[in-house]
């Protein structure tokens, strides 16, 4: 990778490691529809008054079906169904399974027939990352958190989807638009949710839960998915989706530091080797972004999705407008 593919990797490995602590803590008070309005209802407070003032938002718009999809399978599923899992899973356990997503990515570009070409070393990458998750689900799961790990399969699932509609369908677009609207959807859609299936509220949430809340919507939603645009964008969407390798260091770290959670063998053990893998999917030739954008058949996420048609013209799938004008804000 380039040094800017380097240090957009780490940031948002970081940024997204965060998050399962943060969630751990939140849901010990709010059910996850009310984690979920309250996250992306402060994130789009504050991004989507940017996005219009920048005239970000009209051009996203007229493409409100590829939109509504990324916003379905990136944000409005699989973060109720991640954060319903860490109701009953560990924060550490939780972002070790979810270094899962580029293998589901590859499932699904073998399924539509369009799977990456990995070097050796790279195939052996993603043996290791399965095999990490198979240790992790057969040894340090208890069987009726079975359920939660299910759960988790939802959300990896669409994590590798969103990835490959961002890239196919929505790459030449204000990044910052795109995300601004998809979070006000979700947002919009999650309040008659919690009303029905909650209720009014009766009380504020805890100094802890609501601190939890705004570094969710702050630092792992707002800037987490513009550093995501520029990754994408960088080295495509398969090597964005590795990015689910860093985040496991950073979730064992901060469960056992914040919340003492234990480390067992076999988490270490899963850790080694989703960090492996990591290095090995990510190690091989260089590529410029030029070659990338070009050889879109050598990129899983672009094509992950049955039925995808085409880029338009002048909209490479890997050019990504949006994401290079998102990260300069």
């Amino acid at each position: 990778m380039t040094r800017r593919a380097t240090v957009l990797f780490v940031a948002l490995g970081v940024a997204w490691g965060i998050p399962y602590l943060l969630i751990k803590v939140a849901v010990g008070e709010l059910s996850p529809s009310e984690l979920v309005l309250a996250r992306t209802g402060l994130a789009a407070v504050i991004l989507l008054p940017i996005a219009v003032a920048r005239g970000a938002v009209r051009p996203v718009l007229r493409h409100w079906r590829w939109l509504a999809a990324f916003t379905a399978f990136e944000i409005a599923i699989p973060w109720l169904t991640l954060a319903s899992a860490e109701q009953r899973l560990s924060s550490a356990t939780t972002g070790l399974l979810m270094a899962a997503v580029p293998l589901a990515g590859l499932a699904l570009a073998f399924v539509t027939g369009h799977a990456e070409r990995l070097s050796p070393s790279g195939w052996v990458g993603l043996g290791l990352g399965v095999a990490g998750v198979a240790a992790l689900v057969g040894l340090d799961v208890d069987t009726s958190d079975l359920g939660a790990v299910g759960e988790l399969a939802v959300t990896v699932v669409g994590y590798a989807i969103g990835p490959a509609i961002l890239a196919r369908r929505l790459g030449a677009l204000p990044g910052l638009g795109v995300i601004a609207i998809a979070l006000t959807a979700t947002s919009l859609v999650y309040v008659p949710v919690v009303l029905i299936g909650d209720g009014v509220p009766t009380g504020l949430p805890s100094a802890d839960v609501v601190w939890a809340v705004v570094l969710l919507a702050t630092v792992c939603t707002g800037a987490a998915f513009l550093l995501l645009f520029a990754l994408v964008g960088e080295v495509g969407p398969v090597r964005a989706t590795t990015i689910t390798y860093v985040n496991p260091a950073v979730a064992v770290v901060a469960g056992a530091v914040v919340l003492d959670e234990v480390v067992t063998a076999v988490t270490v053990l899963g850790f080694v080797l989703v960090v492996t893998g990591s290095y090995l999917v990510n190690k091989g030739p260089h590529r410029t972004r030029r070659s990338a954008a070009a050889g879109s058949g050598d990129i899983v996420g672009a094509q992950a999705v049955e039925g995808f048609p085409e880029p338009e013209p002048g909209g490479g799938a890997h050019e990504v407008r949006g994401t290079q004008s998102g990260a300069r804000h």
